[in-house]
Formats: C-alpha cells, structure tokens, sequence
C-alpha cells in the first residue's frame, strides 16, 4: 500500500500548532516556491528564549505532525546545542532558532525574494 502523500499546508498547519502549544516565538513562513534553484518549497522560521524551550518547540513540533497526519522528519540536525534546530520535512523545512543565532543568520533578509507571512500569536 502506497502513502498518500501530504500537503505542504496540512504539515504548515501542524507544524505552527506544535509551535504555538509550547509558545515559540516570532513564527515566520517563507514560500520559497518562485525562487529559483531552491531545495524546498517552504521555510518555517521561529525561536525560543532558551536551549530548553527550542528542545522542546523541536519535540512538540515531532508529535504534533507525527501523531496528526503520520510524517516524521526526513531529517532533524543541531539538537545538542539546540542554538539552531533544522527540522526537514522535504517539502517544508523549519528552523527554530535561539533568538540571538537568528538575528545573527537572518534568514528572513538572506531568502528576501520569498514571500514572507508572519504568524501571529494566539497566547
């Protein structure tokens, strides 16, 4: 039996609620879809105030998309320091960033062609 394959926005959409249950921060999506050369389709870009909460934006994001609709990352790297977190979903890829490291790579400002929305809170 073949797995249907899953939307990029039924995992947006799961991805922000597992952010959003352990209260990451500043979440931004990136459509990297009219960009040329690009690997992915889109960027999820988020942060937390220590190592112990990106761990655990990291962890609750896994649950969330595994327990809802049956995906695990294809890759995850950076948990040890948990400074910079990537989580690889193919055609999504989330980075949960330390809120220094992020000002410091700027993602949003490297990848400025995207289109870009911002997320607003619900807490």
């Amino acid at each position: 039996m073949i797995k249907e394959k899953v939307s990029p926005d039924a995992l947006i959409s799961q991805i922000i609620v597992g952010i959003e249950d352990v209260k990451g921060n500043d979440i931004t999506i990136l459509d990297l879809r009219e960009i040329e050369n690009t690997v992915t389709s889109y960027f999820i870009i988020c942060n937390g105030t220590s190592n112990t909460q990106v761990n655990a934006i990291v962890n609750s994001v896994q649950r969330k998309v595994s327990k809802e609709l049956q995906e695990n990352a294809w890759h995850v790297e950076g948990s040890s320091t948990a400074e910079w977190v990537l989580m690889d979903y193919v055609d999504v890829v989330v980075h949960v960033f330390q809120k220094q490291i992020r000002d410091y790579y700027d993602l949003e400002g490297l990848w400025g062609d995207a289109k870009t929305t911002n997320i607003e809170s619900t807490y």
